[in-house]
């Protein structure tokens, strides 16, 4: 049962080239000469790795149907995380490098995804938003104030350094996008 390029959303799955891809953003493109076509920018589940492809109108795609398991961090154990599959409470060793970059904002007792397809682990998704505190950054002196677009790098407690605004002090609670490694706010503890 093949879709095609009318149904594009961003989120959705679907085999290419034998791997499992997700639809990170689209755009329909109906240019004055010629077929209209659809820009798409695409992330492989496995690798993590983006690719920017242009389908045809009316281009027909497999759609993979992925499973979103629920997990939780427990502890670092060397290279590996030990993940708890909460619905068999089994622990899971897993090579950190499967997390990529993002495996750097995990702390104990976090929920994430497994992202399952035809019973093979095919990557793990973290929360868009993370909220941890500040463990290390240069003080903030009067007169600093949320606007300037000034920032100083902040280690969190889980090990990520991002940059903040300075009036952020250690022992902050923010909140940041684990996508894009950005400060947003800081949260009230």
């Amino acid at each position: 049962m093949a879709v095609d390029t009318s149904d594009f959303k961003n989120g959705m799955h679907f085999y290419l080239d034998g791997d499992v891809y997700t639809i990170v953003e689209f755009q329909h493109v109906k240019p004055g000469k010629g077929g209209a076509f659809v820009r798409t920018r695409l992330r492989n589940l496995k690798t993590g790795r983006t690719l920017e492809k242009t389908f045809r109108s009316g281009e027909r795609v497999e759609p993979a149907f992925v499973e979103r398991l629920k997990m939780q961090f427990l502890y670092r154990q060397g290279e590996e995380l030990v993940l708890m599959d909460l619905d068999s409470y089994e622990q899971i060793p897993v090579p950190e490098a499967n997390l990529g970059d993002q495996a750097k904002y995990l702390k104990e007792d976090m929920e994430i995804s497994s992202l399952v397809a035809n019973g093979e682990v095919l990557g793990y998704e973290m929360p868009n938003f993370v909220e941890l505190e500040v463990v290390e950054t240069d003080p903030g002196y009067r007169g600093d104030t949320v606007s300037g677009g000034s920032t100083k790098p902040a280690k969190l407690e889980s090990g990520a350094t991002v940059q903040v605004p300075f009036h952020i002090n250690t022992g902050d609670m923010i909140k940041v996008d684990t996508r894009t490694d950005a400060y947003l706010e800081r949260v009230k503890k």
